[in-house]
């Protein structure tokens, strides 16, 4: 397993680059947030990789932090999702950003990133809800779940972006106790929706 790739950077192209270690030249696919970090090409780099081996070819992947790569390989554990879709996910949202989709489950935030359907959205929501939070405690951990005043719209907006109609959605939220937080009351509305 390549776990680090250290050397110069040598080419750049997209979501590739070539990073030149010691003669031998590694080509990797980073997301487009590592990409802008990089440096000028010619300067040293360090990333964090993931090697990917299928029947295709071996594939590595680079990371500017070890909370990109971590946030990769959940995303690469979700049922339909693969490298390409992973990539797409963190070029499109920071790892707090995502670690803030799922905790509040804002499907509309994800659906805004190419190739993420609606369904897509849902399923990672529903997924990475417990396993982003262990993956990455100290980002999960900065996110608010408990947001006074906005609690029973971020319910109400979570219930309709799954499908459900305004009066479902409202009815769910007016039977939620007060002061419950955000990702705990979207699962007590559910609940109370599959009985209705």
């Amino acid at each position: 397993m390549i776990g680090r790739i250290t050397g110069r950077l040598a080419e750049k192209n997209p979501p590739q680059i070539l990073v030149d270690v010691n003669g031998v030249g590694y080509e990797l696919e980073v997301p487009m947030s590592t990409f802008y970090g990089l440096p000028a090409t010619g300067q040293a780099v360090s990333l964090a990789t993931h090697l990917a081996v299928r029947e295709d070819g071996h594939f590595l992947y680079g990371f500017a932090t070890e909370d990109e790569r971590t946030a990769f390989r959940q995303l690469l554990k979700v049922a339909g999702i693969g490298a390409r879709t992973a990539l797409a996910v963190l070029s499109g949202l920071s790892v707090a950003d995502l670690a803030q989709a799922i905790t509040l489950q804002e499907s509309g935030r994800l659906v805004k990133i190419p190739g993420i359907g609606k369904k897509t959205a849902e399923r990672l929501l529903l997924e990475l809800r417990d396993k982003l939070a262990k993956a990455l405690p100290a980002v999960a951990g900065n996110v608010s779940t408990n947001l006074p005043g906005n609690d029973r719209s971020d319910i109400m907006n979570a219930l309709l972006a799954l499908g459900y109609n305004e009066k479902e959605a409202l009815g769910a939220t007016k039977a939620l106790p007060e002061g419950v937080s955000v990702s705990d009351g979207i699962r007590q509305a559910l609940k109370g929706l599959s009985k209705a």
